[in-house]
This record gives structure tokens, sequence and C-alpha cells, in this order.
């Protein structure tokens, strides 16, 4: 089975790229490679391949404030490009997106299928993407996600760990709530769920998070205690920590069409933040 992903030194990209099965092959294209501000140079990189998987994208939430043009031409045409190249080869498409796409009003998971609205630019590209895979009319896979962290790029557990190490105390946001997401573990569920769809089966769109659901401030602490750090994480609101771009007080997903669809559970963030502080040394 031969894979194509477009990203190579993100979160997701790399470990994409530690955990290629036996049986497959995967070949990863950088910025260098495939440039997702040309949507159309993106779209010409696909071929001889079985399925394509898009695991780059415009992440800077608050840059995208001031430059959404930019950020929609990344994360809404290209991969609306890339869909519509593989509809027209037959091969499956799957593409990661996120809980940005809602409003992240109420406390209860939100189900693939309730509507969406973006509370800011970055969310209205990734929607954007969302709409022009699906119309594409191929068979994909949108894959939302949220709080994706690991031991590569910048991330909320790297920041904790290092201001942890600097510091008595932190002031962490309390009241926005959602389920971290492990890096290795989405890499995970997309190569189970490529291996499912060359094979036949319908994608959709589906939610993946990581379990149990939990605020900012709680997973901070739960840094800092399995890194055995001593710094005092203290609850503040949202308000206390503006940004220029309005983040979800909800991010929680419901994840069970995934689980019925493909198999896929959702996992737990705990044993894998373990992992990742292994691997970072800490």
């Amino acid at each position: 089975m031969r894979v194509l992903v477009f990203g190579k030194t993100g979160q997701v990209a790399t470990e994409l790229a530690r955990r290629v099965p036996a049986g497959m092959t995967a070949r990863f294209l950088d910025r260098d490679e495939a440039d997702l501000r040309d949507p159309a140079a993106c779209a010409a990189r696909i071929g001889n391949c079985d399925c394509v998987i898009n695991a780059a994208a415009w992440t800077a939430v608050d840059k995208a404030e001031t430059e959404e043009a930019a950020a929609t031409v990344v994360n809404g045409d290209a991969p609306a490009a890339m869909a519509r190249a593989c509809a027209t080869l037959g091969v499956p498409f799957l593409h990661v997106s996120t809980d940005y796409v809602f409003d992240g009003a109420g406390d209860q998971p939100f189900r693939p299928d309730h509507p969406t609205g973006p509370l800011g630019a970055y969310g209205r590209s990734k929607l954007a993407g969302e709409q022009g895979v699906r119309a594409a009319g191929g068979n994909h896979l949108i894959l939302r996600t949220s709080w994706v962290v690991s031991a590569h790029g910048a991330n909320f557990v790297k920041t904790m760990l290092r201001l942890g190490r600097e510091r008595e105390s932190l002031n962490v946001v309390a009241d926005q709530v959602g389920g971290p997401t492990p890096a290795a573990a989405i890499a995970d569920a997309l190569i189970a769920a490529s291996q499912a769809m060359v094979k036949g089966t319908p994608g959709g769109t589906h939610h993946f998070s990581g379990t149990p659901d939990v605020s900012w401030a709680d997973f901070a602490r739960e840094i800092m205690a399995q890194a055995g750090l001593p710094c005092v994480i203290k609850d503040i609101a949202s308000s206390e920590y503006p940004t220029p771009a309005r983040r979800p007080a909800n991010s929680r997903l419901d994840c069970l069409a995934l689980a019925a669809a493909f198999g896929i559970a959702r996992p737990d963030w705990r044993a894998h933040l373990r992992d990742i502080i292994q691997e970072l040394g800490t």
C-alpha cells in the first residue's frame, strides 16, 4: 500500500513517519516539494499512490486573524484541490481538521453532524477546507481533532514543561475544556482508517480526541505532576488571558461514530503524556 503524505515536519506527519507499518510505504512531501500556498501545484503532485493523507496546515491561530486570505488558501483551497485530484484518480483522501469549526457553546460533546459556527479566521479557513473536500465527491475522511500534543514542534506540553522549570507558579485558563490528543494516536488513527478505506470502507466526517476531557489548567497540573515539577497552577478565566483569536470554551468532541465505523477508540492522553515526557527527557 502506497501512501502520499502532505507534510513532513509537523506533529502528525512526524508521528506518521515513525509509525508506518509493514506492508505500507509512505512518501512525505515538505514545503519545498508541495507548498500549500500553491493548491494547483499540490494537486499535481498526486499520483502513483493508493491513498493521500493531508497532515499539513496553517496552524497559527492568532496570525490567521490578520492573514485570513493566506490561511484560507492553505487550509481551504489546497485540501480542496487535493481532494479533487484524488476523486479523479479514485483514491481515498484523508484530511485532518479541528474543533475550531464549532462555536464552543454549551458543555456537551459536539457530534460530527452538529452545525458549525467558527469563532475566528482559523476556524473559517478549516471549515472552507472541509467544504471543499466534501464537494470534490471522492471517498474522503475528515478527521476533526483537538489540542494536539507531542514531543515535536510547538505545543502546550512543551510550553508548560519549559515554563514549569522556570517559574514557581503559572496562571492557566480553566474555563476552556477539551480532549488533549496525542499526535501519535492521530497518526495511528489515520493509518488504520487509510487501510480500511483502500479496501472500500467509506470515510465521512469523524471526530477523534483524547480522553478524559479536561480544562487547560487541569491538563497543566497533570503535566507538572508527571514531570515531577513543583510549579503551582492557578486557575484563571479566558478573559484574563486575551488573545487575538477567540478560543472555543467547549472543545469536547463526540467520537462514537469513528469507533463504530473504524473500531478506533479514544486514546487516554495521560498514558501518552508519560511517553512524551520520557522522550523529552524531562
